[in-house]
């Protein structure tokens, strides 16, 4: 098939101003069967398969018809369609259409030109199977008769060459050649006619293309009329008129006028003009005039015909004609607004891709001429993208700077193509671009800390706020989870107190908070997206334990004693406003939750004594009398500030006496009366004995601590306990109200290494305190055992000491 296709391949070895590698140039038959070789475009080129593969290569045709196909998994070129050289090209010649091939990555462009060779396989025909001619006898010998023309759709060899006429007596044929080089025949006459001897003629006329494989031919058959004498024919005074119309002119605009002389008068010199080929296409775009004046009659497109080429015919009332040519030469005029193809286009498209970026390659083709058919493009609004050209009528759209897909996610780019006519036209072609999402932000919190209050004694689970942090990225890269950084509280990891839902952001308490053991906790919560590779950003929360009303007050003193009764003693020359004692109270709450008043719930006679609101201290508020009783019971209620509130209630024994006996025999009688009336005496012998047992303890006590009070300083230097400072009450009262009216004297009895043990501390209660205990008959006991608040260990007041602890008191009354 290559042989019979005369495979021609011309490479032209230099680099063109358009980044054209090569211009190839095949030669091949017209009417190829479909899936001919062509040729082998990868080896012509200099291409290996895997580069056409890679560079997605193709064929790119502004036309409708693609003749060709490229095969890039074998490199070649073959026949896609049938290509017949009369409608590809007409007459012209030699007849070629060129297509480019296209690669990208990076983008070559190698222009290919395929030249169709003519095969003989049209024979020559005339437009019409009978021509008639009518001829006056009285035809001058020489006259000529122009013979219609046939036409032979092949050029070169396979047209048109030789007209061969019938042989007869009266004519001979003479051949002629146009300008164009086309070929016509005339008659010519070499007898002279008579009429009356032979009236008709039949002839054959053969148009013949010697050169053609097979020679091929057509006929067509001429009758001659034989006339009565007219002796001279018109005559054209211009063989080629010329003339010029602009495309797109309105119907009947005048184009030109054809002139003939006929020497002959009367009816033999009026002329006849018409056209040579009356079924001519042609006929249907112009028209002539029995004048010779010659208007457009149809559409005049000069993107279809550029040149027209028409023949006319003069023919006189005798049948006698004479012929000339008009040329209409079409002028251009800016009709035809570019037409903008797309070649590629890529969307979406990262957002990280770098200025530069091919997105878009574009083909832009203006059928005009000229100026008018001169293209320039660009970019109709202001986006960051460019247009530029390399190549002839090919245009790339590349980024221009870089993208950002949180600030602009989707761009319409509009690219406009304007001719240079005047006026100018112009086409529009709009590309939807996407710009995909990288992972480029980091969650954002929009507060740089996050405070929350969380009542103590909550319930477990319960939601504590919410965090949202922001990803401006899409899908996967904007999925933001929430993780608590590792920490620990006190010894304990963060995630025993709270836990943060890893979706929503929900942080949960996990425990139930007591106020009194944390007041805070402040941890950090990591918020990352899911991108790859992911990306964070922390925020620190701070939850406030809101303290609650959950502790009752805690009295200190007066000491509530097991069984003992503990008495304040009051001289009855007390004056108003004499200072008995002082209720020492706490709360472990805060706040207004902390907050202490103190209110004498009950007593003896009410008119004695009053209890201070804020301080607790209890005062006498007036003169103390004979007539007052020796053992008053006041009964005090402490209460916090708490909504509900919550209060504790202390029993304060008073005894208004001057002495001692005074205020055993009350308490002694009272005792009896009521309790032990049987065992008055023995109970009272007991008292006493105890009371004497204590005094000679305390003197033994006073003098031990004296001789060892310089080891108890070294021991207490260098004891690593902390060392708990005592106050006797009312030695400064809390609220800055006076210090001791009375010289007291305290005097601790302790073993040499008590410092180092758990030791507690009693403290006296008041000026004089005196402890009592009902089961004995008027005798003072030892304070041993009793458990008050004080035992507590976590009381700064005291310390518990399993060995000894004495109380030596240097009382007046003793």
């Amino acid at each position: 098939m290559c042989a019979l296709a005369h495979v021609c391949v011309v490479l032209l070895l230099f680099k063109s101003i358009l980044n054209c590698d090569a211009q190839i140039r095949y030669s091949i038959q017209e009417e190829l069967k479909t899936g001919s070789l062509v040729g082998n475009i990868a080896q012509d080129l200099g291409l290996d398969l895997k580069r056409l593969r890679s560079g997605r290569a193709r064929i790119v045709t502004g036309e409708n018809i693609q003749y060709t196909q490229l095969h890039a998994d074998k490199g070649t070129l073959i026949v896609n369609e049938r290509i017949d050289r009369e409608q590809l090209c007409g007459d012209v010649t030699p007849c070629s259409f060129t297509f480019e091939i296209l690669l990208e990555n990076p983008m070559e462009l190698h222009p290919v030109t395929i030249e169709v060779l003519d095969v003989n396989d049209n024979a020559p025909t005339f437009q019409n199977n009978h021509l008639e001619f009518e001829i006056s006898e009285s035809a001058a010998l020489g006259s000529r008769f122009v013979l219609e023309s046939a036409d032979d759709a092949d050029v070169g060899q396979n047209d048109l060459q030789n007209y061969v006429l019938t042989s007869n007596e009266y004519f001979v044929l003479k051949q002629h050649v146009n300008p164009d080089g086309s070929k016509y025949a005339e008659m010519v006459l070499q007898k002279s006619l008579d009429r009356e001897e032979q009236p008709r003629l039949s002839l054959k006329l053969l148009a013949v293309d010697d050169g053609g494989v097979p020679q091929k031919s057509g006929t067509v058959i001429i009758d001659v009329t034989v006339l009565d004498a007219n002796d001279n024919a018109p005559v054209f005074n211009q063989s080629v008129y010329k003339a010029t119309v602009m495309e797109n002119a309105p119907k009947e605009t005048y184009v030109i006028t054809v002139k003939a002389i006929d020497a002959d008068y009367g009816a033999n010199n009026i002329i006849t003009y018409y056209f040579s080929d009356r079924n001519s296409p042609l006929a249907d775009l112009f028209r002539i005039t029995d004048s010779g004046a010659i208007y457009i009659k149809g559409d005049v497109d000069y993107e279809k015909v550029k040149k027209y080429e028409l023949r006319i015919d003069a023919k006189d009332q005798g049948g006698l004609t004479d012929s000339s040519k008009v040329i209409i030469e079409v002028t251009d005029v800016n009709d035809n607004a570019p037409d903008i193809s797309v070649m590629s286009f890529t969307s979406p498209v990262s957002e990280d891709s770098p200025p530069g970026t091919t997105i878009g390659i574009i083909n832009v083709k203006d059928l005009d001429s000229g100026d008018n058919g001169q293209v320039s493009c660009k970019i109709e609004q202001n986006a960051p993208f460019k247009i530029k050209s390399n190549l002839r009528n090919y245009y790339t759209l590349v980024t221009d700077s870089v993208l950002d897909r949180e600030i602009v996610s989707e761009y319409n780019i509009t690219v406009v193509a304007t001719d240079g006519g005047i006026p100018p036209l112009s086409a529009k072609k709009t590309f939807s671009l996407k710009v995909s999402d990288v992972n480029d932000n980091a969650p954002v919190f929009p507060q740089s800390l996050y405070s929350a209050f969380l009542p103590e004694n909550n319930s477990p689970g319960v939601s504590v706020l919410t965090l949202i942090a922001k990803d401006p990225d899409e899908n996967q890269n904007a999925r933001v989870s929430y993780i608590v950084e590792d920490s620990s509280i006190g010894g304990s990891p963060i995630s025993q107190y709270v836990s943060v839902n890893v979706e929503t952001g929900v942080i949960q308490a996990v425990r139930s908070f007591d106020y009194e053991q944390i007041k805070e906790l402040i941890f950090v919560v990591k918020a990352q997206d899911g991108g790859s590779p992911p990306l964070s950003s922390n925020v620190t929360v701070k939850i406030l334990i809101q303290d609650q009303n959950d502790n009752p007050p805690q009295v200190l003193y007066p000491v509530q004693t097991g069984g003992s009764v503990v008495a304040e003693m009051v001289p009855r020359s007390a004056e108003v406003g004499y200072l008995v004692t002082k209720v020492v109270a706490v709360d472990v709450d805060s706040g207004q939750n902390a907050w202490l008043s103190y209110k004498l719930q009950k007593a003896t006679d009410r008119a004695l004594f009053e209890v201070g609101l804020q301080n607790g201290e209890i005062r006498t508020i007036r003169q103390v009398t004979d007539k007052d009783a020796v053992k008053q019971r006041l009964t005090v209620i402490v209460e916090d500030n708490g909504q509900p509130s919550r209060s504790a209630t202390v029993i304060v024994n008073v005894a208004v006496a001057d002495s001692f006996p005074e205020v055993l025999s009350e308490f002694t009688d009272s005792t009896h009366d009521k309790e032990y009336n049987d065992n008055l005496t023995f109970y009272l012998v007991l008292a006493l004995a105890v009371v004497s047992f204590l005094f000679i303890t305390c003197l033994v006590v006073i003098i031990s601590v004296k001789i060892y009070r310089w080891r108890q300083s070294r021991i207490l230097y260098h004891s690593s306990l902390p060392v708990i400072p005592y106050y006797p009450p009312r030695y400064s009262d809390t609220l800055g109200t006076g210090t001791l009216q009375h010289v007291y004297n305290y005097e601790v009895c302790r073993t040499t290494d008590s410092r180092k043990s758990d030791c507690k501390f009693g403290r006296a209660a008041s000026q004089n305190v005196l402890v009592m205990d009902p089961s004995s008959t008027g005798t003072m006991q030892r304070m041993q055992g009793e458990k008050s608040i004080l035992d507590e260990p976590d009381s700064p007041l005291e310390v518990s000491c399993p060995y000894l602890t004495y109380f030596c008191v240097t009382c007046p009354l003793w």
